[in-house]
């Protein structure tokens, strides 16, 4: 039976010394290195059977990907290292409402695939700013929305995911938190550079095999260890941290107390941590930015072998996106139970103590779990299992945010740049997103009282609800135009970078210690905050664009929910800047390839570098189709369509159960 008191607490070190050799013995050793093979092993297979010399097989796989490993990679790049530490560390501190976060994506991955991606096929593009670029015309909005994703790229994903799977290695291993992540940051970069998109999605498959293995084991631990479930609701009550005075504070019961409503998810509209009107509209803002119009995800959709595949890898993720309550959050609550004094700490010093952070260290209760509970072998498999989620998020966000950077931004500046030189300016990019993510890394640390899924939420609330009002209107309201969604964008914007300087300024404060922030800009919930920013940015796109002129019919066949299935050839609002870039790109077509050695040959095999066959026209027009095609066979629209049905009715129940 696992001792209630972990060994840093009697070590009274900020870095847990006796947790830090748990890893260093052979069984477990053996598995990390088993699990590193085999995944290299996948990923070259991957790499070596996909054309990834061209921009279609680099970045969206030939269009040629069943539903399985579709859905697999959809749940892999939403679920990071994270989602484990944020999750179980939110759930130790308050309860089970947090995964409302979770369950909202089960409802918008159907949205995705019958909606958005029909849309985003027939319009025949790569990148969301490209959507934008077609739908709306002009460069602004492309240029805007690169950027954009690229920061959110690094405030939100890469840099909260880099921190969490961080904090596993320095408890396992004893290295520092920084060694740490540029160990995560060279691992994950060697085979996103080499493998593309084909490579990312298969290796996705093979870690969502091992996240879910790893993590129902150490459920099973877990709830065996606190005595089923009916005892588990019952000690989480009572598991109050023994040290509750020092540090010459006043210290309020709320702040160590468990929530009373720590098993419902549904809470007060005013004074609850997540409020149940928060939930219903405020979550469902910010899911539509993330799934139907972030680059990471939709990528994902439009590799899809045809629109059956795509709506069956949607369903299949949504259905994994009910898990994380019984394989992070309860975890993470049963971790406060059997670690209370760690995790729940409630004393700056104390919590200096275990995990070297003062606002609290509930995002050490699963890895904490994982090193206290799990025998010699499966501790190795765990940190296999966060590892594997780390890295399978990041390379989904790497590879994406390569996409973005090359085909949006730096075409602007090189327009004659070849191929070959996007490859590599694409995989070059990377390196400095690392970099800028590893100076962000400090902010998450401490924000959001140092939880890490609030604080995600919240950037989340602050960026991305002005984002999903353009996407809903360009596709719902073909009366929209460019100036409309460019200047709702940029009100939208400022208003959420006040909230958001303003917040990371004054800090979001402690229950010991209340933040200083202005009430009229902090004193309204993210949530809450996300729906005024959503119908804010609407109403400015709307009032614009009605004051300013249409865009013709013959710009918009194929762009908009309401000329979805129009056969007419559709005339690109930047046709002459488009026809005149096709003629300086074919000046030297013709040119003969020069002899290459051994060496070059191989490094651009390695690299994806090499030509493949030069197609002949009809077969360009056959692979232009084909990237375009939404058509399904009949029998399998009924059978996802059916599949769609019972998704929804299983999250209302679930909702419901736990209201």
């Amino acid at each position: 039976m696992a001792s209630t008191v972990s060994p840093s607490t009697m070590a009274g070190a900020p870095e847990p010394s006796p947790l830090s050799d748990r890893i260093q013995n052979a069984a477990d050793i053996s598995v990390i290195v088993i699990y590193f093979l085999v995944v290299m092993a996948v990923g070259l297979w991957a790499m070596l059977r996909t054309n990834r010399g061209t921009i279609g097989g680099f970045f969206l796989a030939g269009r040629d990907v069943a539903w399985w490993p579709m859905g697999a990679s959809l749940f892999a790049s939403n679920i990071g290292s994270g989602h484990f530490v944020g999750l179980a560390g939110t759930g130790a501190a308050s309860g089970v409402a947090t995964v409302t976060f979770e369950w909202t994506s089960s409802v918008m991955l159907p949205i995705l695939g019958w909606i958005f991606v029909p849309i985003y096929i027939k319009a025949g593009v790569m990148t969301m700013p490209e959507y934008l670029k077609k739908r709306f015309g002009g460069k602004r909005l492309q240029v805007y929305l690169s950027i954009l994703s690229l920061f959110i790229c690094v405030t939100l994903s890469i840099s909260s995911d880099m921190f969490s799977g961080a904090i596993f290695i320095q408890l396992a291993l004893g290295l520092d938190l920084y060694l740490a992540i540029f160990i995560l940051l060279a691992i994950t970069a060697v085979y996103t550079i080499t493998g593309g998109l084909a490579s990312v999605i298969y290796t996705d498959t093979l870690q969502t095999v091992i996240m879910l293995t790893g993590s129902f084991i150490l459920m099973a631990f877990a709830f065996n260890e606190v005595g089923g479930y009916e005892s588990f609701t019952e000690k989480y009550m009572n598991a109050i941290p023994s040290v509750v005075k020092g540090d010459n504070l006043t210290i309020n019961a709320r702040c160590y107390t468990p929530r009373a409503d720590s098993f419902h998810i549904f809470r007060d509209p005013v004074t609850g941590d997540i409020p149940w009107p928060g939930i219903i509209f405020g979550t469902p803002i910010t899911a539509l930015w993330y799934w139907c119009a972030n680059q990471v995800i939709v990528q994902r959709c439009l590799c899809g072998k045809d629109m059956s595949h795509v709506k069956a890898a949607c369903i299949m993720c949504a259905y994994l996106k009910l898990l994380p309550m019984f394989l992070m959050v309860m975890p993470g609550m049963i971790s406060r139970i059997l670690y209370t004094d760690e995790v729940a700490c409630v004393v700056p010093s104390e919590c200096v103590k275990h995990c070297g952070v003062e606002v609290g260290c509930t995002n050490y209760a699963y890895p904490t779990m994982v090193l206290e509970l799990m025998p010699q072998g499966l501790r190795g498999l765990m940190l296999s299992v966060m590892l594997a989620s780390l890295i399978s998020s990041l390379t989904s966000i790497f590879n994406s945010a390569s996409t973005l950077f090359t085909i949006d931004l730096y075409t602007k500046v090189r327009k004659q740049a070849s191929e070959k030189e996007l490859l590599i300016v694409g995989r070059l990019f990377l390196l400095l997103l690392s970099v800028v993510s590893i100076v962000w890394v400090p902010l998450v640390q401490v924000s959001q009282n140092g939880q890490l899924i609030h604080y995600t939420e919240s950037i989340s609330s602050y960026l991305g609800p002005p984002v999903a009002a353009v996407y809903v209107l360009a596709i719902f309201c073909k009366r929209v135009n460019e100036q409309g969604a460019f200047w709702g964008l940029m009100v939208g914007l400022v208003m959420g970078l006040i909230r958001m300087i303003t917040e990371f300024a004054y800090g979001t404060g402690s229950c010991l210690a209340a933040s200083n922030c202005p009430k009229i800009i902090c004193g309204v919930h993210y949530l809450y905050f996300s729906i005024i920013l959503f119908f804010g940015s609407m109403l400015v796109i709307l009032g614009i664009s009605l004051l300013t002129k249409p865009i013709p019919d013959v710009h918009l066949y194929r762009l908009c929910w309401a000329l979805r299935n129009s056969t007419e050839e559709r005339i690109d609002i930047d046709a002459e800047e488009k026809s005149q870039k096709e003629t300086e790109d074919g000046v030297d077509e013709d040119y003969p390839e020069q002899s290459r050695g051994c060496l070059k040959k191989t490094y651009d095999l390695f690299c994806g570098l090499q030509k493949g066959p030069k197609l002949t026209k009809e077969e360009e027009e056959a692979l232009s189709k084909k990237l375009t095609d939404t058509s399904e066979r009949p029998l399998w629209r009924t059978v996802v369509n059916i599949n769609a049905i019972l998704l929804l009715a299983v999250v209302v129940f679930i909702h419901g159960y736990y209201a």
